[in-house]
């Protein structure tokens, strides 16, 4: 029996789509993403007031090779009940979300066939409308309308009308670069390479960067392959990270560009064959915010390092907002300040999600590295270089990530237990000192010099783990900090700490 809870993800449904990986089995078939589709159509009629067969709708997907049957489900499922559809074959996530506010589309409603940079055998669905991506209430509504499978099949079936959208949102963001710049093509004589990472996202080379002058000879792994046989498509993998910053150093490039499987996250390189990812690209991007928009808000998640901190405010004048992890989060919370009256144009998680107010609050890898290239570019036309911007930020010396696995059942009392007794084991720590205004889990500060950091442990969302992130600025502190909470957590039996070893 199908479960359908199963399938919700946040905000996000995913499921197993492919069969052949050991304890997976397949809960996303067809059958499953046709009833989706006539529930979201059903859902959407409901929410906008209008009759199912006047709603357009949009479906795109990404390079999963379970996708092209998927994907025909879930336009079936739609057309059934009456709705028409476009086909935008492979898509990108944001450019789902463009569908709805692009004249001549103006759809009601889109949806991307995508499971981010999960492994091959996994698939979903982003639900997107004119308002944004659907929150996780409207995907509990429409997970139970596909359960309760009480569709009508209409006496006119929509229609399915293949549209190239990509070459549309490509073209979109050509003339947002070449109108920022006041050049036809603006980077000419740079060569800019991109890593696609057999994901969705190999378009931004030909149609984007090439139309604006740029040489993009290098650039690799642009065909879709929903195998992902070079490396995981996710800014956040090291593989992948080297691969694009040993492509940069090995064709003297100017610039690389990094995306994630359905390209709603991105990272950086500069010609040094440097990463530009995490704090790194949080920092760049805000300091180009801040530019534009002196004195703003910008909103992280909660295991931005302290440099950036005083980088943002002391370097750039603005102001930082720690916030949740998980980006819809990080979104939410910048949205929320600006209806406070307090300007917030950046919402960005380190995972590389990034969302401008300019852009529809949309977290779009593609738009994000664009603005880049406007200020590579001027740089460029000035003399400089980009990572000039950043020259004052102030790196960690060591920083580490720790997932503790909870072995327990009900796991989240038991971890904001070990939260709660933490709290009171730092009160007790002459060096450590719980930082203020945090948002999520627990933060401390490291003050001794041979520690001179901090940590931050926080219970998982949807997991039975909690994350442990440590920063310090001298070698050897993070060890140091390590030691301590070891010798702490393990007097909890139920809690694994293999992670330190």
């Amino acid at each position: 029996m199908q479960d359908w809870k199963k399938l919700q993800n946040g905000s996000d449904i995913r499921g197993v789509a492919i069969a052949g990986v050991p304890d997976e089995p397949v809960n996303l078939t067809p059958e499953v993403a046709t009833k989706l589709g006539q529930a979201f159509v059903t859902w959407l009629a409901d929410k906008l007031g209008k009759p199912v067969a006047d709603l357009q709708l949009a479906v795109g997907r990404d390079s999963r090779i379970s996708g092209p049957e998927l994907m025909q489900s879930v336009m079936t499922g739609m057309t059934t009940l009456g709705s028409d559809v476009y086909d935008f074959g492979m898509a990108s996530t944001p450019a789902m979300f463009m569908s709805t506010v692009t004249a001549g589309f103006d759809c009601d409603g889109a949806i991307m066939m995508t499971a981010s940079h999960l492994p091959f055998n996994r698939n979903g669905l982003k639900f997107f409308t004119k308002q944004g991506g659907l929150g996780k209430a409207d995907i509990s509504a429409i997970l139970a309308l596909a359960a309760g499978d009480e569709f009508a099949a209409a006496d006119d079936p929509g229609a399915i009308v293949a549209q190239d959208f990509i070459a549309v949102y490509a073209g979109q963001l050509v003339e947002k670069i070449r109108a920022a710049v006041g050049a036809a093509e603006p980077l000419k004589g740079l060569k800019i390479i991109v890593d696609a990472g057999n994901g969705a996202g190999g378009f931004y080379a030909g149609q984007v960067l090439e139309p604006l002058g740029a040489d993009t000879t290098g650039s690799q792994f642009l065909e879709p392959d929903g195998m992902f046989p070079n490396h995981i498509p996710n800014p956040e993998n090291a593989e992948a990270m080297a691969s694009i910053c040993a492509a940069v150093v090995e064709q003297q490039a100017d610039f690389g560009i990094i995306f994630d499987t359905d390209v709603d996250r991105s990272a950086a390189v500069d010609a040094q064959g440097n990463e530009l990812n995490r704090n790194k690209l949080i920092a760049l991007i805000s300091a180009i915010v801040l530019q534009e928009h002196p004195g703003s808000t910008i909103v992280t998640d909660s295991i931005t390092s302290d440099g950036l901190t005083h980088f943002i405010e002391q370097d750039l004048g603005g102001k930082h907002h720690r916030f949740k992890r998980g980006y819809k989060n990080v979104i939410n919370e910048s949205v929320r300040l600006n209806e406070a009256g307090e300007e917030s144009w950046l919402a960005i998680e380190t995972s590389g999600h990034g969302a401008m107010k300019e852009n529809y609050f949309l977290d779009d890898g593609a738009y994000l590295v664009s603005k880049l290239l406007i200020e590579l570019a001027r740089s460029k036309q000035a003399g400089r270089v980009l990572t000039d911007l950043i020259a004052n930020l102030k790196e960690p010396a060591e920083s580490r990530e720790v997932r503790l696995k909870i072995g327990v059942a009900d796991f989240k009392p038991y971890g904001e237990a070990v939260i709660k007794n933490l709290e009171a084991f730092v009160a007790e720590q002459a060096d450590w000192s719980i930082v203020p205004k945090n948002h999520e889990g627990i933060r401390v500060a490291c003050s001794a010099a041979t520690e001179d950091g901090w940590f931050l442990l926080r219970l998982s969302l949807h997991d039975p783990v909690l994350p442990l992130n440590i920063e310090s600025n001298v070698m050897g502190g993070v060890g140091k900090i390590s030691d301590r909470l070891v010798a702490f957590l393990q007097e909890m039996d139920d809690l694994d700490l293999s992670g330190f070893d």
